[in-house]
């Protein structure tokens, strides 16, 4: 049959090239290395260089993709773990000292607190649990709370911002180098800004809760016990007669104490506390209130609790608190009243006089300068604002110290010639400091203010008693020197090391250390180890006679937080445990003599009676508020458990924001 084909078959001696093409793996190696050595050197070596550029790109790709990874996987695993334990908790993204919005913060369950030393957990530290976060933003559901130990025990550390210089401001030896991108401040109230999210940082190891940090958790919970059988909702717990007293019929004590019990970690305490505020604290009260003291009390417990647990109720009724309080501000001065009427709208002078003191109008501001923040709302800063500037520029100082009384028809002072730091001008000092930091160290005026106050104080009121040689402040009137020292003065020790902490003059540290051992024999020589209200201090030596002397009238206690309050400050700046040691003896000598068995503390008539120190039957709100969170920060070594270059206290001892972090 017919083919339409040809078949042709070659031999491996006809195909091209000696020996042949067979496809096989040796002829490919053999082709692939004449080829290679047919390149030039530099071809080679330029060729070489690229795969192992590569090559180390993609092991750094791989190793960042594989920690990247792990983080997610890790946040993951957390999250899912957290929400079975409370179900939809969201955590939010830590920030640092925006200008806050809002948060709708829910106010769940809080972490048990067992007065049994806690287990040792993985990155766990005891307290509220977002303690840095500086302010919460509107889409923020819940903070992370004291819910679980971990979430309580859990802090950010702080952003570690490089310190930059700036023109150099210099007072009386005080060289100040603000942060460089500070700005002069606005008269304007900007509306707040939402904050930026923070990069995630390294956890610090936990600080454990030692044992005379749980002696003062548990002197709180006596003291709350009492409060709460026989006060519960009233200002004022009468310990002995197991009842309550009125001031303003507005629940001080348990408003004074919130934020100590987020920082104490009282779980069952706040829940209860809150659903207090929640449902039945009301302003609308026809009722009188002093402007100080429901400023520092009120208003000021509220925006700190409101900063630590991120809980939008306690600013809304900041808010409320702060719009009833500014009939206050309309005098013909602008100088505010002493009283208010927040269901009227009504304000006056108290019934005996027109003058206001002078450390109450001055010792408002901290608070209402962070309502306007927190709000947007210019008016609250503007009038407080305006007082400053007023004091700032008024006659009658004598070396920076100010007179008692500010009349508020004329603007001016009263009763000139008489200067102390004790009663009606102490916080007057502290506040020029504390609102030039608040601001983030840029008024100007206020550290004027401030330092030339000081040296007013070094000139005039300090002198040193025998036999000891302890220094004080004492009083001046009209040019006649009085040994007279309230122990209210020793808010001074405190303040004048936060001072120097903030770059004041060294000078001002060593004379906080001389008036904190004053402040600590007011108490030591004393027979119950308590300090009286006021006391004298011999100028000359006398045999058998101590330095400090005490007179009937004035050897009371009312359970003040002064002298634990610069204690706090002077362990934390300098790490001397004497302070610590100091501190731990006086709440000994509290729960000596003032402790009540059925519950709570109470102020005495008598310090120098151990038998019999005639116990005045009341407990003051700034003994759960002030003296006791003071006693817990003191006896903490954990410096981020309200970081003092974050936060500043009011004179309530409420922490409030720092608006530019040092």
């Amino acid at each position: 049959p017919r083919r339409d084909f040809i078949s042709v078959t070659l031999g491996p001696e006809e195909v091209v090239g000696v020996g042949g093409y067979n496809n096989s793996k040796a002829w490919r190696r053999r082709s692939c290395w004449r080829k290679w050595k047919q390149l030039s050197r530099l071809q080679r070596s330029v060729i070489l260089f690229l795969f192992a550029f590569l090559a180390v790109c993609g092991v750094i790709s791989y190793t960042s993709m594989g920690e990247a990874w792990k983080s997610i996987t890790n946040k993951s695993l957390d999250e899912q773990r957290t929400e079975q334990e409370i179900p939809g908790l969201k955590l939010a993204n830590p920030a640092v000292l925006p200008a806050p919005q809002k948060a709708d913060a829910n106010h769940g369950d809080f972490p048990e607190l067992s007065l049994q030393k806690p287990p040792k957990l993985p990155h766990v530290r005891r307290g509220p649990s977002n303690l840095q976060i500086k302010a919460p933003r509107r889409d923020v559901r819940l903070k992370t709370r004291h819910d679980t130990i971990r979430a309580v025990e859990e802090l950010v550390e702080a952003d570690k911002v490089e310190k930059t210089e700036k023109s150099i401001i210099s007072w009386r030896g005080a060289v100040i180098e603000p942060d460089q991108s500070t700005e002069p401040p606005s008269s304007k109230i900007k509306e707040p800004e939402k904050p930026s999210s923070m990069e995630a940082e390294d956890q610090k190891e936990p600080v454990p809760i030692n044992e005379r940090q749980l002696a003062v958790i548990e002197a709180f919970r006596h003291a709350w016990k009492g409060y709460k059988d026989f006060a519960w909702g009233h200002d004022e717990l009468k310990p002995l007669s197991k009842s309550y007293s009125e001031w303003f019929g507005l629940g001080l004590t348990l408003i004074d104490a919130l934020d100590t019990m987020w920082i104490l970690g009282l779980k069952e305490e706040f829940e209860e506390a809150r659903k207090w505020v929640a449902n039945d604290l009301v302003f609308d009260k026809n009722v009188d209130v002093n402007l100080f003291e429901s400023t520092i009390r009120i208003l000021g417990g509220l925006l700190s609790t409101y900063h630590l647990s991120g809980d939008s109720l306690f600013l809304e009724k900041a808010k409320d608190i702060g719009n009833r309080l500014m009939p206050a501000f309309k005098t013909p001065s602008k100088i505010p009243y002493s009283d208010v009427n927040i269901g009227r709208g009504t304000a006056h002078p108290p019934r005996w006089t027109s003058d206001s003191t002078v450390a109450e109008v001055t010792s408002i501001q901290l608070e209402f300068r962070e309502l306007s923040r927190l709000t947007g709302d210019e008016k609250f800063q503007k009038a407080v604002d305006e007082v400053m500037k007023h004091v700032h520029t008024l006659s009658g100082k004598n070396d920076g110290l100010v007179p008692m009384f500010i009349n508020t028809n004329s603007g001016q002072f009263t009763h000139l010639g008489v200067y102390t730091l004790g009663a009606r001008a102490d916080s007057y000092y502290e506040y020029l400091l504390k609102q030039w930091i608040q601001g983030g160290r840029k008024e100007n005026e206020l550290l004027e203010d401030y330092m030339r106050a000081i040296e007013g104080v070094k000139k005039h009121l300090l002198q040193r008693s025998e036999p000891k040689k302890l220094t004080f402040v004492g009083e001046l009137a009209h040019g006649h020197f009085s040994a007279k020292m309230d122990h209210l003065v020793c808010f001074l020790p405190g303040t004048l090391a936060l001072g120097a902490h903030n770059g004041l003059a060294a000078d001002h540290m060593k004379l906080a250390e001389a008036l904190i051992e004053t402040c600590y024999q007011m108490y030591a020589q004393v027979e119950t180890g308590l300090s009286p209200e006021i006391v004298h201090f011999n100028l000359h030596a006398q045999k058998g006679h101590k330095d400090v002397e005490i007179k009937p009238a004035d050897r009371h206690n009312l359970l003040r937080p002064e002298t634990v309050e610069s204690l706090f400050y002077m362990y934390r700046f300098t790490g001397d445990k004497k302070y610590q040691d100091w501190g731990w003896e006086i709440l000994q000598n509290f729960n000596r003599y003032t402790r009540v068995a059925t519950g709570g503390y109470t102020s005495i008539n008598n310090v120098q009676n151990p038998s019999n120190p005639e116990p005045r039957d009341k407990m003051e709100s700034f003994f759960l508020g002030e003296t006791l969170k003071y006693m817990f920060l003191l006896f903490s070594d954990d410096i981020d458990l309200i970081n003092l270059d974050k936060y500043v206290f009011n004179t309530e001892a409420h922490p409030l924001p720092i608006w530019v972090p040092a």
